[in-house]
């Protein structure tokens, strides 16, 4: 007997492929998000400054799930280690980098996050749960989830030591790239993507590479989080973000960029910055819309 009710598979098939829900929502581990979360932002990691034991845990896991999800990498373990600084040198800190080959083109789209933070300063914690335990955290789950769903470009998932001594892993990164620089088509940089009480994330960076922000808007299109542009014109002084964070060592070689960013809360930079004040839920919503940003610009960049 026919069932009225039961639709030809060919239209099930579209429905499938054009949800915007199959494209990240249900295929993003929550609990693991939160999870990693957590954890980066915990006092067993003690804010993560380089060098510290806390940064060395925050390492450890890092490599162990790229390792679990079969990633390969152009460094042993992962590890790109460097130093920088001259009166005072720090040696052996460490960007933790790994590669995904694309279906269709060797041009790299580079995904980055630092995981470090001010570590423990006059005997508090400076967790560093927005900044950018948030960041880290969802780079751990966009790793996950293009493991699973290949990419069309390759992409390098690139989790970044001492932003907060000038950008000193961003600036390690491309001045050792594995790759030529002119493979690099854009560098998404997530930084502080966790709070916000208007419910909005900046995308930072359309002002310099416009033909990103088509995409960016019909990725924005279904989802529950106001995607905000701007923060990004010449001249602005601190509104300017464009050298605000390790996006800025790629855009100073004219590669494209996409900055996920809130602006600046009152626990930015103190020992206020910890997991309870994240909105878990703005959150997720949150790293669906990049990953689903990532994926409009994989698929419109030529």
């Amino acid at each position: 007997m026919h069932n009225p009710l039961r639709m030809p598979k060919i239209i099930i098939f579209m429905l499938f492929i054009l949800s915007p829900l199959c494209v990240s929502g249900q295929r993003i581990d929550r609990s693991q998000l939160m999870e990693d979360f957590q954890f980066l932002a915990s006092d067993a990691l003690a804010g993560r400054a380089p060098l510290t034991e806390g940064s060395m845990k925050a390492r450890t896991l890092i490599r162990s799930r790229f390792d679990a999800l079969g990633m390969t990498s152009q460094y042993d373990d992962f590890t790109q280690f460097f130093s920088f600084g001259d009166n005072k040198k720090i040696e052996n800190a460490a960007n933790i980098v790994g590669f995904i080959p694309g279906t269709v083109s060797e041009k790299i789209i580079v995904i980055t996050a630092h995981y470090d933070h001010l570590g423990v300063i006059d005997g508090k914690i400076y967790n560093g749960a927005d900044d950018n335990a948030s960041g880290t955290a969802a780079l751990l789950a966009m790793a996950a989830y293009f493991s699973e769903n290949r990419p069309a470009h390759s992409m390098i998932f690139a989790a970044l030591d001492a932003e907060e001594m000038g950008l000193q892993g961003a600036k390690a990164l491309v001045r050792d790239f594995p790759f030529p620089l002119d493979q690099i088509i854009l560098n998404v940089n997530m930084d502080m993507v966790s709070r916000s009480d208007k419910n909005e994330i900046f995308a930072c960076g359309t002002h310099h590479y416009p033909k990103l922000k088509p995409m960016l808007e019909e990725a924005a299109d279904d989802s529950k989080v106001n995607l905000k542009f701007g923060h990004d014109l010449p001249d602005t002084g601190h509104d300017d973000w464009t050298s605000a964070s390790d996006h800025a060592p790629f855009h100073a070689k004219g590669i494209p960029f996409v900055y996920f960013g809130v602006e600046d809360h009152p626990d930015y930079h103190r020992d206020t910055d910890t997991f309870d004040k994240v909105n878990q839920d703005f959150y997720f919503q949150v790293v669906q819309l990049i990953i689903n940003s990532v994926l409009k610009m994989d698929e419109g960049i030529i």
